[in-house]
């Protein structure tokens, strides 16, 4: 799912995305992800043993104990352990499997497809949805790193 009319589609119709992975600390990648979609109207839901809580959500240890249906299953996790997620977003009728940048399982975006999923690899939803739908702007920290005004 590379073009632009999949992932705008994608982005679209899955409003209610599990976050496989997904951090407490405010400075990991998937912490960012998520404010960032709750911010743009998602609903966010936490999926990692870790934690009771996230982003004012009940943290769930794995998809299947979700009680609400997901549309989106969004992967913050190491390319070997999507295997057993790709399964589990098939089990409970996700539409969309979605594999955060750096992570690439060819064999698990296959059989979601072939379960009739939709499958995204390699690719950032915040990227995505602020590339297509005018979001790049959106940063949520000022750091003060980068700046327009000349140093004194």
């Amino acid at each position: 799912m590379d073009d632009i009319s999949s992932l705008r589609r994608i982005l679209k119709t899955c409003r209610t995305i599990a976050v496989v992975g997904l951090s407490a600390d405010w400075h990991r990648p998937s912490f960012f992800v998520a404010k960032y979609l709750q911010e743009h109207g998602y609903r966010v839901i936490p999926v990692n043993p870790r934690y009771e809580s996230i982003l004012g959500e009940p943290c769930y240890p794995r998809l299947e104990d979700i009680p609400e249906k997901i549309d989106m299953v969004d992967v913050f996790r190491r390319t070997e352990d999507v295997g057993p997620i790709a399964d589990s977003a098939i089990a409970i009728g996700a539409k969309c499997l979605w594999q955060q940048i750096g992570v690439k399982d060819e064999a698990a975006a296959a059989r979601a497809r072939a379960a009739g999923l939709d499958a995204v690899m390699d690719r950032c939803v915040k990227i995505e949805h602020g590339r297509l739908f005018g979001g790049l702007n959106w940063a949520g920290v000022n750091t003060g790193v980068i700046s327009a005004r000349r140093p004194v």
